[in-house]
């Protein structure tokens, strides 16, 4: 059995803006943690407050400071925590003191005991307004509708990984908001388990109903890449063969009426039938190219999508 309490803890927290919540978050960290080894990980996202200096005034040798070099977004904030992280857990949390570290050991204890491979949080009483709240919802429907995966709260930012799993997670866009989903993609084995949720004390939310679009064309690209990502030869290579089979029984019903002395020329049917032969050519040509982008991406792919500024650790800076 998993001896917790010597077993180091990485709890990211990705942060925007949030100078008035870093010390007291950490306290509260730090609090309900006091048995267990941990560090924790702050990714600043280019705030033009004084979060930075915040952080460093602690001057606290459990927390560590990523600066991005310019505002990447949670995901690619969350992707730099996760890379650099060197715990056999990898927690993550909100820097707005929504989320409550208490639930931490819970959530621990039920990942070993279960031997899960992501817990993740349902705010069962959420304190987020209306604009926040209905997104998330038709989100999360939609997810529940076209997978397999039963996680009633995907946007949920509380979630314990195992290593492995947080380090197979592969972040861009707004994909934080369906880590679950992507580690379910993954084979994790995942359970919800209910949360404590807090209001916003300090500080402004950055989420308001523009990201409500990005948020459902990233879904999009989810159930796209969870079907076709690494064959999508099967999306546009099926699309094109019907399509230039309806173009070719056209053109063959009409070459039966030109045999039969009818005149077809200017017809539009005509016109519908060359042009479904050539959309369907088109379309399994682009299947091809894409299927071996896909493989000249999974074997040369070695860069990080994010440039980090500088890592400290307490007030002191440490080499990248």
């Amino acid at each position: 059995m998993t001896d917790l309490k010597n077993t180091l803890l990485s709890i990211i927290i990705p942060v925007y803006n949030e100078e008035e919540n870093v010390a007291l978050l950490t306290g509260q960290i730090e609090s309900a943690l006091t048995d267990y080894t941990f560090e924790i990980i702050y990714i600043d996202d280019f705030s033009t407050d004084a979060t930075v200096l915040a952080v460093k005034k602690m001057d606290n040798k459990n927390v560590h400071l990523i600066e991005l070099k310019r505002n990447y977004g949670q995901s690619l904030a969350l992707a730099a925590g996760i890379d650099y992280a060197s715990g056999e857990f990898i927690i993550t949390m909100d820097g707005d003191m929504q989320n409550d570290p208490t639930d931490i050991p819970m959530m621990l204890q039920k990942s070993i005991d279960e031997e899960l491979d992501l817990v993740t949080g349902i705010r069962a009483k959420r304190k987020d307004s209306f604009v926040k709240k209905i997104p998330s919802k038709i989100a999360n429907f939609i997810i529940r509708k076209t997978t397999k995966l039963n996680v009633k709260d995907q946007g949920c930012a509380l979630k314990v990984f195992t290593k492995e799993t947080a380090k197979e997670l592969n972040l861009y866009g707004e994909m934080h908001r369906f880590i679950a989903l992507l580690a379910f993609l993954n084979g994790a084995r995942i359970k919800e388990v209910p949360v404590k949720h807090h209001p916003r004390k300090f500080g402004v939310s950055k989420y308001g109903l523009g990201r409500t679009i990005k948020v459902i064309n990233d879904i999009l690209l989810i159930l796209f890449q969870r079907n076709y990502l690494q064959k999508p030869l099967y999306l546009f290579g099926n699309i094109g063969l019907f399509l230039f089979g309806l173009g070719g029984v056209i053109n063959i019903y009409l070459l039966i009426e030109k045999i039969q002395g009818h005149d077809i020329w200017g017809r539009p049917l005509l016109i519908l039938g060359v042009l479904f032969v050539l959309m369907g050519v088109q379309l399994f040509t682009v299947g091809i190219i894409i299927d071996l982008q896909m493989r000249t991406y999974y074997e040369t792919q070695r860069q990080r999508p994010y440039k980090i500024r500088k890592i400290s650790v307490g007030a002191t800076a440490k080499e990248k």
